[in-house]
């Protein structure tokens, strides 16, 4: 590796980690078989954290910190870092906060004994909110993050002035029995991940290419080869027992976090209730991760809102991440006619 690349590299992953670049970490010309490196606009950040019985939240504010932020949540076993590409084409004069949730990211794990479970980062909603003294929120999140907002968007309506959903419309209804037998398979696996967390061993250790790899292909290739980089910056740290490798840095308990567990009935009456802005964008590629017909009857409760907003748009799960050109005009024309 030439000094020059080095140098460029150390600039483009300061200040998590600085990290090598390989081939395999982008996609290829099939005529040329050189790298198609994609070049994403950038926006100035600042790392914050705030302050929770556990530990921290960490985030990224971007723009003035004088007003309100867009608060971005991402999905699940993401982090903050899969608004980078976003966020820079978002109105500068609308800040952003994009959080990494427990466990996640540069936030602080839960404590030794304790189970992620979905409502507890609808609780962590009202935390950002004391820590703020904010009595409104704006609330933007991908996949299980856009969930858990229709969620606390239902039962605090008061509470939030708009919400955008990226993807993933409502709470998975799923079947009695497999319910019960996620359930039951998830328990068993959390004993097990604690007793390597207790015995304080370190995950498995892979290379820079490896790791970009496992991500594209453990997220059924929806994280693109080469965006793959803005959720590894928050996501791996250095091994301590092989030179040049990395491993996960998130809490391996969140592979098996405890999720609702609702009748579709639920989905219903929250959908009812939400009465803030409401942008919904599905993506075409992406899975619905549930019976469709579940998600229609949530979708046409919502249609039927005079200030309910959907779209969809070519692209797989992460195409705000991959392609943020396609959602941006989208959330803007949003954020023009709703955001006061």
């Amino acid at each position: 590796m030439t000094v020059g690349k080095t140098r460029q590299l150390l600039l483009l992953f300061r200040p998590s980690l600085n990290l090598p670049f390989r081939r395999n970490n982008s996609s290829y010309s099939s005529t040329t078989n050189e790298p198609k490196q994609r070049k994403f606009a950038t926006r100035d950040f600042e790392e914050i954290q705030i302050p929770v019985p556990w530990g921290h939240i960490a985030g990224k504010w971007y723009g003035p910190k004088h007003e309100r932020p867009l608060v971005a949540l991402h999905g699940w076993q993401d982090n903050a870092g899969t608004f980078d590409t976003l966020a820079p084409l978002l109105p500068r004069d609308i800040p952003i906060l994009a959080l990494d949730m427990p466990g996640h990211g540069l936030s602080s794990w839960l404590p030794d004994g304790i189970n992620y479970h979905s409502i507890d980062y609808v609780t962590l909603i009202n935390r950002i909110m004391d820590e703020y003294k904010w009595d409104k929120i704006s609330l933007m999140g991908h996949s299980m993050s856009s969930i858990n907002s229709f969620v606390y968007c239902a039962l605090f309506p008061q509470k939030v002035d708009l919400y955008i959903g990226l993807d993933v419309l409502k709470p998975l209804t799923r079947s009695a029995k497999s319910i019960v037998d996620i359930l039951g398979e998830r328990i068993e696996s959390i004993s097990k991940v604690e007793r390597r967390i207790r015995n304080k061993s370190e995950p498995p250790a892979y290379e820079w290419d490896q790791l970009v790899e496992r991500l594209h292909v453990g997220t059924n290739k929806s994280v693109d080869m080469d965006t793959c980089k803005f959720l590894l910056k928050r996501n791996i740290k250095p091994s301590e027992h092989e030179p040049h490798k990395y491993y996960f840095s998130r809490d391996g308990r969140l592979k098996n976090s405890l999720f609702y567990a609702f009748s579709q009935q639920v989905p219903v009456e929250m959908a009812r209730r939400i009465t803030c802005p409401h942008l919904f964008i599905k993506a075409l590629q992406a899975p619905y991760y549930e019976r469709k017909e579940y998600y229609d009857e949530v979708l046409a409760i919502l249609q039927q809102k005079p200030n309910f907003v959907y779209h969809e748009v070519e692209g797989s799960h992460h195409v705000h991440l991959n392609e943020p050109e396609k959602v941006a005009p989208l959330i803007i024309s949003f954020l023009e006619k709703y955001r006061s």
